[in-house]
């Protein structure tokens, strides 16, 4: 079950994940700079049906406080019924009482966890970016930039702009080829 409070705001998502980054990713394409990980909490349940449990508890203790999501996250992501504003600090005390109470381990902040996992998927990235820059590239070479899928390049920047917002650098896990686009290529963090 996670907490994931929004960077500049007191706007909570309240939710529960079997992969809790592919989830924030499917929120928000640019979830690493939409939600503030150093004021976001992870509880890790053994099974689903605990972190439902936790999330029930959680939806049910504020509903004066429910807010609509914002309208930068993806509609097809679901999940409209638990955001929540003006909780405050009370959602750490609860999410650490919870915790105690029913042996679950907390994640607070959520930074570290989100950074431990991008790092033990970075064996994947070589590959996987490197792949992506093939197709990037071939479409730079024989497509009209009016035809060309810009998905694939958002994807390669989204991914190499996460792992570099958590403070990895992406130089010595990707291909050259891949890096140099990406220095010409990616966002200020």
């Amino acid at each position: 079950m996670y907490v994931l409070r929004c960077k500049g705001e007191d706007l909570l998502k309240v939710g529960f994940s079997h992969d809790p980054i592919s989830r924030f990713h499917t929120l928000h394409p640019k979830f690493y700079k939409f939600f503030d990980f150093n004021e976001s909490l992870l509880i890790e349940t053994d099974r689903i049906k605990e972190a439902r449990r936790l999330e029930r508890l959680f939806i049910e203790r504020w509903p004066e406080h429910r807010a609509p999501a914002p309208l930068t996250i993806n509609p097809q992501a679901g999940g409209h019924t638990e955001w929540f504003r003006g909780i405050g600090d009370s959602i750490t005390t609860v999410a650490e009482r919870l915790t105690e109470r029913y042996g679950h381990r907390m994640y607070s902040p959520l930074f570290g966890w989100i950074r431990d996992r991008l790092l033990e998927r970075t064996d994947l990235l070589f590959a996987w970016s490197d792949r992506m820059y093939q197709i990037i590239d071939w479409q730079l070479q024989n497509q009209h930039a009016l035809v060309r899928d810009t998905s694939y390049a958002d994807s390669l920047r989204d991914a190499l702009d996460a792992v570099e917002a958590v403070g990895i650098d992406s130089e010595p896990l990707v291909p050259e080829s891949v890096y140099q686009w990406y220095l010409t290529h990616r966002l200020t963090l």
